[in-house]
């Protein structure tokens, strides 16, 4: 009698552990707050920040083009459920769509390019500002920082793990900036000549010293974007300056981009006489399981890709 009393209390203590463990909150919330993030460069910050506190999304998939992008009804519905949106800014997100989106819907949009001092670019007698800002280590920084900041605003509980997480993550920036600059230094100053298929990479240009005779600024025969905005497509004053550019200072290669057609970039190596050095991640990082699946493996391998091939 004894002990089925006590085994009673017992299986009733159990139950009332379970009901109040079902009916008590997670401790991160029942359901992780969202990000949902335009590119996934942006998005991989917001992962190595917010870990698996908040779930993150990239509205871009690995290779995609933000310039020529348009989004889909799911992309609506993905931000009209999202907690916080995340932007590029500076046009990135051709025709500013990432910022209807979010206007449309009502959610809180960050642009992660704020306080970041914009290259400035003449395209085709217009003044535009340069929107692939993350290609220096240090801008990615700002970012994260921006990032960061969002985050912690919104879910105040997590603020020390966040702002744990974005300590390793730009000391890890500060490393590869450090390691790039040492492969970077490997070629020789008159053989630094980056031609790419659009201006992506005028940031790594500057940064790194690259084109000393375009003002340190990409050599590339379509303009900063690829879609409709100002200096899409190519011109032929354009394509003149790049072929003059690669015979002048005789390139040993050009690069071809993963997020762009390789046609055009192909055709000038041949009328060149030169060869494609490689694939570089421009606009977006690798698919799941390759070398430049987040933002450090994609400039890890675009600095050995680039290396290997003027060196």
């Amino acid at each position: 009698m004894t002990l089925c009393s006590g085994t009673h209390r017992f299986v009733s203590f159990f139950l009332a552990l379970l009901i109040s463990a079902a009916l008590m909150p997670a401790a991160h919330g029942e359901t992780p707050r969202r990000i949902v993030a335009s590119t996934t460069q942006i998005a991989d910050f917001a992962r190595n920040i917010t870990g698996d506190r908040w779930e993150v999304h990239s509205i871009l998939a690995a290779g995609a083009d933000p310039h020529t992008y348009t989004p889909t009804p799911r992309d609506a519905e993905r931000v009209a459920r999202a907690d916080l949106v995340l932007q590029n800014g500076l046009m990135l997100e051709g025709k500013n769509w990432m910022e209807t989106l979010a206007r449309s819907s009502g959610r809180p949009l960050v642009t992660c390019t704020d306080g970041i001092p914009p290259l400035e670019l003449e395209e085709e007698g217009e003044s535009i500002l340069d929107p692939h800002a993350w290609f220096s280590p240090k801008n990615a920084a700002i970012y994260v920082r921006n990032i960061l900041k969002a985050v912690s605003d919104m879910d105040p509980e997590g603020r020390e793990l966040f702002e744990a997480r974005a300590e390793l993550y730009l000391q890890q920036l500060r490393v590869l900036d450090t390691w790039i600059r040492a492969n970077v230094a490997t070629i020789p100053p008159e053989k630094r000549l980056l031609v790419t298929s659009h201006d992506a990479f005028n940031y790594f240009c500057r940064e790194y010293r690259f084109n000393p005779q375009n003002n340190y600024l990409s050599m590339a025969p379509v303009g900063w974007s690829t879609g409709g905005e100002v200096g899409a497509g190519s011109t032929p004053a354009r394509l003149r300056q790049v072929m003059e550019s690669i015979r002048e200072m005789g390139a040993p290669a050009i690069f071809v981009e993963t997020s762009v057609n390789p046609g055009q970039i192909r055709e000038i190596a041949t009328q060149a006489g030169i060869r494609v050095g490689g694939s570089l991640y421009s606009d977006a990082m690798g698919p799941p399981g390759s070398a430049g699946e987040t933002y450090i493996g994609m400039m890890r391998e675009n600095t050995l890709t680039i290396v290997n091939a003027l060196r």
